[in-house]
């Protein structure tokens, strides 16, 4: 059972989320919050296995309550929901340490296929979403082209990676789950597995999702 917390301050929409969590299978519907600071609170209080944060709250913004929450619970999962969509959100998001990022505008299904993922600590980006940072984060590689081969791979290797392990991080970013990424390199799930941990070490991030947008951000994967 995944205990969740909601943290929303549109009511409307806290008793439309109320309802479908409710009904979900396999989710418990720990406790609501209509504000960051409520939200802080009751992270700390009652140790929610998955946050759903809007952005947009009173007193403290999601951002700011997402960096507080996961700095006395580092393990928590918050996936924002909201129906911002802008690259300054979507960035600070993740930066503040959000383990996925889903618009309101998505389907009851994917709402909870998103929640499910991120518990299972499997990163969650809104298809819109991605598809606007993925289309961003390529504009500027453009101007990389005449860049010597050894700088592309010390950029590639800033961070220590193996070469197995961009592999691997290559198919993170395509969104693979261990036991398709070792399928894909004739691997074991434990070797995938173990891989994926030294990757998000590595690259000092906590979630799947984080190390694609650094991975894509910082030119790690071709």
């Amino acid at each position: 059972m995944i205990n969740v917390l909601l943290v929303e301050d549109h009511e409307l929409w806290r008793m439309g989320l109320s309802m479908l969590l409710s009904k979900a299978d396999g989710i418990n519907l720990l406790a609501e919050a209509a504000d960051g600071i409520e939200g802080i609170r009751k992270a700390r209080e009652l140790s929610p296995d998955v946050i759903l944060m809007d952005i947009g709250l009173p007193n403290i913004d999601g951002i700011e309550a997402t960096a507080r929450i996961k700095e006395f619970n580092p393990d928590v999962k918050i996936l924002i929901f909201t129906s911002r969509d802008s690259e300054a959100d979507v960035f600070a998001s993740f930066k503040a340490g959000a383990d996925g990022y889903i618009m309101k505008g998505a389907t009851h299904e994917q709402t909870i296929s998103a929640i499910k993922a991120v518990y299972e600590g499997i990163g969650w980006i809104d298809s819109g979403i991605a598809k606007m940072v993925f289309a961003n984060l390529q504009q500027p590689s453009q101007n990389l082209v005449s860049e010597p081969d050894s700088v592309k791979s010390a950029k590639r290797n800033s961070y220590g990676l193996t070469e197995r392990e961009l592999d691997v991080l290559e198919l993170i970013v395509e969104g693979l789950t261990n036991p398709q990424i070792a399928e894909k390199l004739v691997i074991s799930r434990a070797t995938a597995k173990a891989h994926v941990h030294s990757i998000l070490q590595k690259l000092c991030t906590t979630s799947r999702t984080q190390a694609t947008v650094r991975a894509i951000s910082e030119g790690l994967v071709k």
